[in-house]
C-alpha cells in the first residue's frame, strides 16, 4: 500500500536531517541567476509566495545524491532528466508553496519559542558537552549559505505544513470492514502434506535415446533451442590492457606515490577509543571513581550527560592524536577505562576498546601494486588522449574498420544476440550499446567498464535460428530423459491423488508425506518449490493438487484451513500493522485530494528560462 507522512508534530530529527543535507549543496548556484533582465531570485510564484532559486537548486542537489547513493554510482543532471527528477522535483517546490500559502490564509504559525526549541533539539548544532553551541550554529549556516532569519522561518513554514496535514489527515482511520477480511487473509493457515516422486519411483530406470528418438524429441521442440533475433555488428576496440606494453612507469613516480600514501604503508599502533569531556576536574574525578568502585559503567556516564556512544566515540587515533592522554590510553595492555586527562576540551576520561596493531609495507613490498596501478591510470590516460583522434576520424566519414585499419583499434564482427556474455559482449556498457544499435546509426566513440573504448556499426539483422543439435546434445538428452521421467510418474501420481482423495488403498511408494501445520502465506517448504505454498492457498479441504517440477512431481493434499486466533500475539500485532497501513493509505489519499484542490485554486507562475538556467548550472 502507499506510504504516507507519519502524522506527527515536526520533530528535532527531522530538521537536523534536512539541514544536513542542505550543508551537502554548498556548491550549488548562490543564491540567484543572471542574465534575465538582472539578477533573478525566483524560478516562479504560487500565490503570493516566491520559490527562490537556492531552494530549488539545493532540491534539485539532494535528490541528485539520493539518486546517486540509489544506483551506487555519479550520475549527471542530464541522466537524472530521464528519470523525470527535474519535474518531481519541480512539483514538490510548488506543493509546499501552496501548502505555506494555505496555511498562512489559515494563521497557522508557532511562536519564537517553539522554534527555538526545536533548534536547541538539533543535533548537528550541539556541543561536546551534549548542549545548544551557538557558534556551531552560526558555522553550520554559515557553510550551508543561509541566514539564522532564513533557517528559522524554514524550520516555522515546516511547522506549520506539518499542521495543515495533521489537521487534514487527522480524520484518518481504517474501517473494520477492510482490516478483518484482509486479516483473515493474510493470517489464515493450511494443514497440508507433500509426496514427492522422483526418478527413484519408477520401476525402471530411464536410459539414453538412440538418434532418431533423440531428432524427434528436437524437432518436437525446437522452440526451446532457438536464438532469438539478433543483430551482426561490426565493432572497433581498444581496452587499457591493450596499451600496457607501451607504456614504462618512472621508478621516481612509484617512489613519490608512495611517499604520497605513506601513512596507508606505514600506520602506528591505533586504538579504538570513546572520549567524555566533563566541565570541570571535580566532576571527571568523580566520575572516574565512580566506575572504579563498580557503581556506573563509560555508557552510563555518557546517557547521564545527554548524549549517546557516537558523540563520544573518536574512532581509531594514534598516541600523538590524543596528546596528554595518549600515553594513559596506550598504557593499557587490554580494553579498560583510564583518565581524567586534561584535552583541548576540558578534563575527560577515556575508553579504549581495541588495539590495532602497527603496520608498516615497505616499498619493495608496494612496488608491484602501486605499479600496477600507476600503469593501469596511465594506460586509460593514454586511450582518453587518442579520444579526439577517434572522434576525428570518424566524423571525417571513416568506417569501423577503417578506423581499426588506421588506429590502434582491434577490430572484429559479432553476431550478437541478447544473452550473450562471451568476448566484448562481457561487458555491459557493449550490451546496452548492442540493444540500442539500430541500422543507419552514426558511429559513435563510446566507453567500456574498464577504461577502455569502443564503437559499433550496424551490419545486418540476425533472425531467429536453432541451435544445431550436436552444438547441445547433452542438453537435449538431458531433457529428454527428464521428460521420459515425468510420463513415467504421472501415471504414478494420477493412481496416488485418486487413492488419497478416497481413502482407498494407495499405490505401494517408498516414501512418507512430508506434513506442514500452521503454514502461512509467507512461509517456505524447505527443499520444495514456492510455488506450492502458494498452490496449497487456492485448494479446498481434502483436495489433492498434483505439481510437477523438473523431474520431480509433487502431490500436494490440504487438510484443514484454520482461521487466525485474534487473541495471539503475532495475530494482534498484524492486525495493528494492517491497521497503520491503510490508515496511511486514506491520509495520503486524502491529503493529495486536498492538495490537488488547492493547486486548482491557486495561482501558478512559473519562469521555464530560469528554471532551465538552474538545471543547467549542475
Amino acid at each position: 500500500m502507499a506510504k504516507t507522512p507519519k502524522k506527527t508534530k515536526m520533530t528535532a530529527k527531522n530538521i537536523g536531517a534536512g539541514f544536513l543535507m542542505g550543508l551537502l549543496a554548498i556548491s550549488l548556484l548562490g543564491f540567484g541567476v543572471e542574465g534575465f533582465g538582472g539578477r533573478t531570485t525566483s524560478i516562479g510564484s504560487v500565490g503570493d509566495r516566491d520559490i527562490s532559486t537556492q531552494d530549488f537548486s539545493r532540491a534539485l542537489q539532494n535528490e541528485l545524491r539520493a539518486l546517486q547513493g540509489q544506483v551506487g554510482q555519479t550520475i549527471t543532471m542530464e541522466q537524472a532528466r530521464l528519470f523525470g527528477l527535474d519535474q518531481m522535483v519541480l512539483e514538490q517546490q510548488v506543493t509546499s508553496a501552496v501548502l505555506d500559502n494555505e496555511a498562512e490564509r489559515l494563521g497557522l504559525s508557532v511562536g519564537d519559542a517553539t522554534i527555538q526549541q526545536e533548534i536547541f533539539r538539533v543535533p548537528a548544532f550541539r556541543g561536546l558537552d551534549g548542549g545548544f553551541d551557538r557558534e556551531s550554529y552560526r558555522f553550520a549556516l554559515q557553510n550551508a549559505g543561509m541566514s539564522e532569519r532564513d533557517f528559522e522561518e524554514s524550520i516555522r513554514a515546516d511547522i506549520a505544513r506539518t499542521l495543515l496535514q495533521t489537521a487534514v489527515i487527522s480524520g484518518a482511520a481504517a474501517p473494520q470492514g477492510v482490516v478483518v477480511p484482509l486479516l483473515e487473509f493474510q493470517a489464515q493457515t493450511r494443514d497440508v502434506s507433500v509426496i514427492t516422486l522422483s526418478a527413484a519411483n519408477l520401476s525402471d530406470p530411464v536410459g539414453q535415446p538412440d538418434d532418431a528418438t533423440l531428432e524427434a524429441f528436437y524437432q518436437a521442440n525446437i522452440d526451446r533451442y532457438t536464438l532469438p533475433e539478433g543483430k551482426r555488428i561490426r565493432y572497433a576496440w581498444i581496452t587499457p590492457e591493450a596499451v600496457l606494453d607501451e607504456i614504462e612507469v618512472d621508478e621516481a613516480i612509484l617512489r613519490q606515490a608512495y611517499e604520497a600514501r605513506s601513512a596507508e604503508f606505514s600506520r602506528p599502533e591505533r586504538r579504538l577509543v570513546e572520549r567524555l569531556v566533563f566541565p570541570n576536574a571535580d566532576a571527571a574525578d568523580a566520575a572516574m571513581a565512580r566506575i572504579t568502585a563498580g557503581e556506573a559503567q563509560f555508557e552510563d556516564l555518557v546517557a547521564e550527560r545527554g548524549l549517546d556512544l557516537d558523540d563520544a566515540d573518536m574512532g581509531d587515533v594514534t598516541r600523538a592524536q590524543l596528546g596528554a592522554a595518549g600515553d594513559l590510553v596506550f598504557g593499557l595492555d587490554a580494553p579498560g577505562v583510564v583518565g581524567p586527562a586534561e584535552t583541548a576540551l576540558g578534563p575527560a576520561i577515556f575508553r579504549m576498546n581495541a588495539i590495532l596493531a602497527a603496520q608498516e609495507t615497505s616499498f619493495e613490498d608496494a612496488r608491484e601494486s602501486l605499479r600496477d596501478e600507476q600503469l593501469a591510470d596511465l594506460a586509460r590516460r593514454a586511450l582518453l588522449d587518442d579520444l579526439d583522434l577517434f572522434d576525428d576520424l570518424l566524423a571525417g566519414g571513416a568506417t569501423v574498420e577503417e578506423l581499426a585499419q588506421e588506429t590502434r583499434m582491434q577490430g572484429g564482427e559479432i553476431d550478437w544476440r541478447p544473452g550473450m556474455t562471451s568476448g566484448i559482449a562481457a561487458y555491459e556498457a557493449f550490451r546496452d550499446a548492442a540493444r540500442a544499435l539500430q541500422d543507419g546509426d552514426f558511429p559513435q566513440i563510446n566507453e567500456l567498464e574498464d577504461g577502455g573504448l569502443f564503437v559499433l556499426e550496424f551490419v545486418a539483422p540476425l533472425e531467429a535460428t536453432p541451435r544445431p543439435l550436436d552444438e547441445i546434445r547433452m542438453q537435449v538428452i538431458s531433457e529428454w530423459q527428464n521428460d521420459q521421467i515425468l510420463d513415467g510418474l504421472r501415471n504414478i501420481a494420477d493412481d496416488l491423488a485418486t487413492a488419497l482423495q478416497s481413502d482407498s488403498a494407495a499405490p505401494e511408494i517408498a516414501l512418507a508425506p512430508i506434513r506442514f501445520d500452521g503454514l502461512r502465506r509467507t512461509d517456505i517448504m524447505p527443499d520444495l518449490p514456492r510455488n506450492l505454498v502458494a498452490l496449497s492457498f487456492g485448494m479446498e479441504p481434502g483436495a489433492v493438487e498434483i505439481f510437477e517440477d523438473a523431474a520431480r512431481i509433487h502431490l500436494v493434499q490440504l487438510h484443514g484451513i484454520e482461521t487466525p486466533d485474534l487473541l495471539l500475539d503475532d495475530v494482534a500485532r498484524l492486525r495493528d500493522a494492517l491497521e497503520v497501513q491503510i490508515e496511511q493509505s486514506i491520509a495520503q489519499d486524502l491529503f493529495g485530494y486536498f492538495a490537488a484542490s488547492l493547486r486548482q485554486t491557486t495561482p501558478i507562475r512559473l519562469n521555464q528560462q530560469v528554471i532551465d538556467a538552474v538545471i543547467s548550472g549542475f
